[in-house]
């Protein structure tokens, strides 16, 4: 079921809501449903859509019925592990995960909610991914999961370019690449062009704003890639896109 989509503005999303908010953050709750039924989660480190099931529930139905065991994938904006705990679990022990995230807190809960899952074939990446490796600015958002890279940011991060660490054999080629870093998606991109040139990965893209999204699919159908819109919208309204080859 499909809790997150009940709004929070309605009576009856506010109902629904308000018992959430008496579990202690920090608290360990199973996953209630889906492919992660069973595995942890630790409130507080994102909304109750993550340990209710329910959390982005089309978009992880989508990546659920795509990933394949034993494939390798890249979470690019990791934030604290959902997509990556999720990715581990579809790809089994013969597969690989590898997590992007730049800031530390997140990193603290990602590295978490591996150890509490006894999740081995997930390794963390403590950095950001762009059109080059250095060091770049990052701006915290209003909450965790918006921060994003920017000049006038507070914070100095590592950031990475996916086919300079994949030309130097630091990572295997990719089957499925998820993305989803809060405007800069073109820069990842950018960044892969070897990548999605040679290896085709599919894609699953959060885009963020409308000309941001013209550029991402502007760039992926040049190379050759099939764009959709991820749930009901038409794909130029969409803010979510999957891309194949």
């Amino acid at each position: 079921m499909n809790f997150s989509a009940v709004s929070n503005k309605t009576w009856i999303g506010r109902l629904l809501r308000a018992p959430l908010q008496m579990i202690p953050s920090g608290t360990r709750m199973p996953i209630l449903q889906g492919r992660l039924v069973g595995k942890k989660w630790i409130v507080g480190s994102s909304n109750h859509g993550c340990w209710l099931g329910s959390y982005e529930y089309d978009k992880q139905r989508a990546f659920a019925s795509a990933v394949k065991w034993g494939s390798t994938v890249f979470d690019v904006g990791a934030h604290v592990g959902f997509y990556t705990l999720l990715a581990s679990e579809l790809v089994g022990p013969e597969g690989r995960v590898f997590a992007f995230e730049p800031l530390p807190s997140n990193v603290v809960l990602l590295r978490e909610h591996l150890r509490i899952n006894h999740t081995r074939n997930a390794t963390v990446i403590e950095a950001a991914v762009g059109d080059h490796s250095g060091v770049v600015g990052f701006k915290r958002g209003s909450s965790t999961a918006m921060g994003y890279v920017s000049s006038t940011g507070d914070l100095e991060v590592e950031s990475v370019a996916l086919d300079e660490l994949i030309s130097k054999q630091e990572l295997p080629v990719p089957q499925y690449v998820k993305i989803d870093v809060e405007g800069g998606e073109v820069l990842v991109l950018q960044g892969s062009l070897g990548l999605l040139k040679q290896e085709h990965p599919m894609l699953f893209l959060a885009t963020h704003g409308p000309d941001l999204h013209r550029q991402c699919c502007g760039l992926l159908g040049s190379l050759g890639y099939a764009i959709r819109a991820l749930g009901f919208e038409s794909l130029e309204c969409a803010d979510e896109i999957i891309a194949t080859f």
